[in-house]
């Protein structure tokens, strides 16, 4: 799930050459020695983005920070600020707390108590289980549910990109959750493997091995990660930018569609990060999760 996209989405010229050098690397190992390029697959996939878009403070200002432990000695950071209902912010893949910090302030102003944390080996946490800069969407969803365990059952999760994921993994394992805003989330991310494939280069005998050790790694069925096969009854609203060049627009009209209390919110213009800083969607998102709508609030989205 690596990425290393420019501001204007466009790959540098050394992304290119490294790409190109990973495709003749992987493409040999794939003839020869497929178990290799599987192992060696499967590291890239799980390795996080080096996208400064990603490190956006967004907070209104500093909170109440302590620690949350995991099993194996992991430590993840948590923030939190007001008092209230808990609602969760849970951020993407390479993301941090702070990016998710413009709903802070009118959750909280609403009446809520918000937690924001870092899975592991993401912000200020801790390496997760893989080491430093590597980690996986099931460490990120038994973190939230961890997090959750510490601070309380969640009245709403606001989660972004694969934090979606993540959510919705913590509620199929029976996290209880009031309420989901979910913005720019990915129906199903393993459907990612078949571009990574493409991407470094190499054929199907190393991709079914790969998808063997993920699911191996993941402990749990890849299917569990497709959000239309996991739908819930919880009122989910889903909010996306038709123009969102990480992940498509399409995937959130999948999940609208399989989620019987999802609706659909869309914006235009905003891409993949923007989505979250925007005025609009955050009056709405908070609008949503607490039940209260902020004074003045204008929105973007229709």
């Amino acid at each position: 799930m690596t990425s290393t996209p420019t501001a204007t989405g466009r790959p540098r010229a050394k992304d290119v050459a490294r790409v190109a050098a990973l495709r003749a690397a992987f493409g040999g190992l794939d003839a020869v020695a497929p178990s290799l390029a599987a192992r060696w697959a499967l590291r890239v996939w799980c390795t996080l983005p080096a996208n400064g878009g990603r490190r956006r403070d967004e907070r209104p200002g500093a909170g109440e920070r302590s620690t949350v432990d995991l099993p194996g000695g992991r430590t993840v950071a948590v923030e939190t600020w007001g008092s209230g209902d808990p609602v969760y912010l849970v951020h993407g893949w390479g993301g941090w707390r702070g990016q998710l910090g413009a709903f802070v302030a009118p959750v909280v102003a609403a009446g809520r108590r918000v937690i924001g944390f870092d899975a592991p080996s993401h912000g200020e946490s801790a390496p997760g289980a893989l080491g430093r800069g590597r980690s996986t969407a099931v460490e990120m969803a038994e973190a939230l549910a961890a997090v959750g365990r510490r601070h309380g059952a969640p009245s709403a999760v606001v989660a972004h990109s694969l934090g979606c994921t993540t959510a919705a993994l913590a509620l199929a394992d029976g996290m209880p959750v009031g309420r989901l805003a979910f913005v720019a989330p990915s129906a199903d991310v393993m459907a990612m493997t078949a571009q990574l494939a493409r991407t470094l280069g190499y054929g199907e005998r190393t991709r079914r091995l790969f998808d063997a050790r993920l699911e191996a790694l993941a402990g749990r069925p890849l299917t569990d990660f497709d959000l239309t096969r996991t739908s819930a009854a919880t009122p989910t609203l889903v909010v996306h930018d038709r123009h969102d060049k990480e992940v498509p627009y399409a995937e959130s009209l999948r999940i609208a569609e399989a989620w019987p209390a999802a609706t659909l919110v869309t914006t235009e213009g905003l891409g993949h990060q923007r989505i979250l800083r925007d005025p609009g969607v955050v009056a709405r998102v908070a609008e949503f999760v607490t039940g209260e709508r902020p004074d003045g609030a204008g929105s973007a989205a229709q």
